[in-house]
């Protein structure tokens, strides 16, 4: 089974959306091990429902919070704490796409963090990036943690507006493969995130990633 990790340079950053366009591109599974907040309408409903192709399974969640706040804090004020032995792969023969929680230093519990179920899992990283005022130092020294911790980065997916400045510079600081830009919008459906999918899998299929 082939794993793919989403992971962010922060809160906000479009991870659900990126998300939905790379398992649209793999047809791939897709999994949030841990939902804070916004139990109404989770981010597994909301790629499901961006989703156009039949194959993909969306997998429960093992933990679902009441309050958006990061996964330690909504855990305790439910009372409960998250294991992360307990935070086993779901069983699936396809490429299984996860989707974590903020960015790699978003504590889990008192122990671990977001980087620890990377690194548990076992994934190969996409990792999100948006340009505004500190995106460049972010999104560095995101990539700089992962390469410390051996966590091999398929690459980065810029989210939103374009600024080719900061992205050129990461590009060239990061020596990361860059695998395109989803692009701002008003109207966030399936036909645009088939459309994005097709030219993320375009891209993969260049840097001989699929």
């Amino acid at each position: 089974m082939k794993k793919i990790f989403i992971t962010g340079i922060g809160t906000d950053i479009g991870k659900t959306i990126a998300s939905a366009v790379v398992v649209e591109a793999l047809q791939a599974d897709y999994w949030k091990p841990i939902q804070s907040g916004g139990l109404a309408y989770t981010d597994s409903r909301r790629v499901r429902d961006l989703v156009s192709n039949p194959k993909s399974v969306f997998h429960p969640e093992a933990y679902t919070l009441q309050q958006p706040l990061s996964p330690h804090a909504a855990a305790a004020i439910d009372g409960i704490t998250i294991d992360l032995q307990s935070l086993q792969l779901p069983q699936t023969n396809n490429t299984l796409v996860i989707e974590g929680a903020g960015g790699l230093m978003v504590p889990l519990n008192d122990k671990h963090l977001i980087l620890d179920l990377i690194k548990q899992s076992g994934a190969s990283c996409i990792l999100v990036s948006k340009n505004y005022l500190g995106s460049i130092n972010h999104t560095l020294l995101t990539h700089a943690v992962m390469q410390a911790h051996h966590i091999p980065v398929l690459g980065i997916l810029f989210n939103g507006l374009e600024n080719p400045a900061s992205e050129s510079f990461i590009a060239q600081y990061s020596n990361a493969p860059i695998l395109g830009r989803i692009e701002q919008t008003d109207v966030l459906d399936k036909s645009f995130v088939k459309r994005h999918a097709e030219l993320l899998r375009k891209r993969m299929q260049q840097l001989k990633l699929i």
